[in-house]
C-alpha cells in the first residue's frame, strides 16, 4: 500500500470519527435501534453513509480536474482551519446533548405521525408476511428505507461532508475513502448497539475540541503543501 493511500486513510479515518461521535446522525442510529431491529438500522444507515462518503470523495477527486490544483489546496486549507475554528466555537458556546433532544424530538414527531398511519390502514398479518419475505426484500423494508433517508438527507450538507470533499482534493481518494468508510462503521455499530445510553455518556464539548484541533493540524498541513509545492 503506497504511503499516500495511508495517508488519506488515516486522515480520513480520525476526521470521520471525530465529525460523526455526537452528530445527529450519531444520535438518529442510536434512537431509531431502540425503536426498531438493529440489523435494519445498521444496514441503512451505513449504506447512506458509504454512499455519502463515496460520492464526496468523487467530487473532491474531479475537482482538481475543474480548476486548478493551487487553488483547490487554497480551498482545502481555508475549509479545514475554518471547520477547525466553528467547532472550537460549538465547543465553547454550545449546551450538551442539545443535538440529541432536537433528533429525538423529530423521531418522535415522526413515529406518530407513521403509527398513526399504520392503525388506519390496518397491520394485519404484517409479522408472518415478513418472515416469508426473501432476504434482499427485508432489507429494503421501510424500516431500512427510513434509516437510510434520515442519514443521508441528514449528512448532505453536513460539516463531515464538505471535510470529505476538501480531504479528498488534498489526499489519495481511494485511502479516504476506506477510511471514510471504517470510521462510519465503527461509528454507527457503536451507536446502533451502545444505544442511547452511550449517546447520553458522550461529552459533545470533548469531541467538538477534538475534532476542532484535528481540523486546524490539517489545515496547516496543508497550508505548508501548498507553500512547498
Amino acid at each position: 500500500m503506497s504511503l499516500s493511500i495511508v495517508q488519506g486513510f488515516s486522515k480520513s479515518l480520525a476526521m470521520t470519527v471525530l465529525s460523526e461521535i455526537g452528530d445527529k446522525t450519531f444520535f438518529a442510529a442510536a434512537i431509531l435501534a431502540m425503536r426498531h431491529p438493529r440489523r435494519y438500522v445498521l444496514a441503512g444507515c451505513l449504506s447512506a453513509l458509504i454512499v455519502m462518503t463515496i460520492l464526496s470523495a468523487a467530487v473532491g477527486w474531479a475537482a482538481p480536474n475543474l480548476i486548478s490544483r493551487t487553488l483547490t489546496k487554497h480551498i482545502a486549507t481555508v475549509l479545514f482551519l475554518g471547520f477547525g475554528l466553528w467547532s472550537l466555537w460549538d465547543a465553547f458556546h454550545e449546551g450538551e446533548s442539545e443535538e440529541l433532544a432536537e433528533v429525538e424530538a423529530e423521531l418522535d414527531a415522526d413515529l406518530k405521525a407513521s403509527s398513526e398511519t399504520t392503525r388506519a390502514n390496518g397491520k394485519g398479518d404484517d409479522d408472518s408476511k415478513k418472515k416469508n419475505r426473501p432476504l434482499l426484500s427485508q432489507f429494503l423494508s421501510p424500516i431500512f428505507l427510513k434509516a437510510f433517508s434520515i442519514t443521508f438527507f441528514g449528512e448532505w450538507g453536513d460539516k463531515s461532508q464538505i471535510a470529505t470533499i476538501g480531504l479528498a482534493a488534498a489526499e489519495n481518494p481511494l485511502g479516504v475513502v476506506l477510511g471514510g468508510i471504517l470510521g462510519q462503521a465503527l461509528c454507527q455499530t457503536a451507536a446502533v448497539f451502545g444505544g442511547k445510553s452511550l449517546a447520553t455518556q458522550i461529552s459533545e464539548k470533548f469531541i467538538a475540541l477534538s475534532g476542532g484541533v484535528l481540523f486546524i493540524i490539517f489545515g496547516i498541513q496543508s497550508f505548508f503543501a501548498t507553500v512547498e509545492s
